[in-house]
C-alpha cells in the first residue's frame, strides 16, 4: 500500500508489471487513478483492506478490471485468514454479476492455503494469492498442488 499511488505506475509499469490494483483507501482520486492505469496498458484493480467494505465501490466498477480482497491486514506475511472476507467475496460477486460486470475478476490475498482454498472459490474469488502456505512448508510444490486441488474442489 502506498501514498499518491497515480506517481506509481509509470515506474510499476516501466518495471514490467501488467496488473496494478490501488488500494482504495489511499486513493483520493480513485476513478482517475484506474483510468491511469489502463491507459498506461495495465489491468486496473481495486485492493480493500480488511475493514473496507465494498458499499463505496458502486461509482467505479465498470473501471475496474479486479478487485483485489486482503485477508488479513497488508505488512506482514503468515496471518491467519480472516472469514469474514469469504463474505465480502460472496457479496463483492453477487453485485458485479447483477450489474453485469462479471467480467470483474475477484481476487484475494492473505492467509490462503489448501484448507480454505474450496471455500475461498466457493465464495467467488477467481485469483488466489498464496505465499506463507507455499513458500514456508516443508515441500512447497506438495503444498502448491494441495492447494490446487483443494481450489477446484470449489468450483
Amino acid at each position: 500500500m502506498v501514498r499518491n499511488p497515480d506517481v506509481w505506475i509509470g515506474p510499476y509499469r516501466d518495471a514490467g508489471a501488467d496488473w496494478i490494483s490501488v488500494h482504495y483507501e489511499t486513493a483520493p482520486h480513485l476513478e482517475r487513478t484506474l483510468s491511469c492505469i489502463r491507459e498506461s496498458g495495465a489491468r486496473a484493480g481495486i485492493a480493500l483492506n480488511p475493514g473496507t467494505y465494498p458499499d463505496g465501490l458502486e461509482y467505479v466498477l465498470n473501471d475496474a478490471d479486479f478487485v483485489l480482497v486482503m485477508s488479513v491486514n497488508p505488512g506482514f506475511g503468515g496471518q491467519n485468514f480472516l472469514v469474514s472476507s469469504l463474505e465480502k467475496l460472496a457479496a463483492l460477486r453477487t453485485r458485479l454479476d447483477k450489474k453485469g460486470l462479471s467480467s470483474v475478476q475477484l481476487e484475494i490475498d492473505g492467509g490462503v492455503d489448501a484448507t480454505n482454498a474450496g471455500d475461498i472459490v466457493r465464495a467467488g474469488a477467481d485469483i488466489l494469492v498464496a505465499g506463507s502456505s507455499v513458500y514456508r512448508s516443508e515441500d512447497p510444490l506438495q503444498a502448491a498442488k494441495q492447494l490446487l486441488a483443494n481450489a477446484r474442489s470449489g468450483l
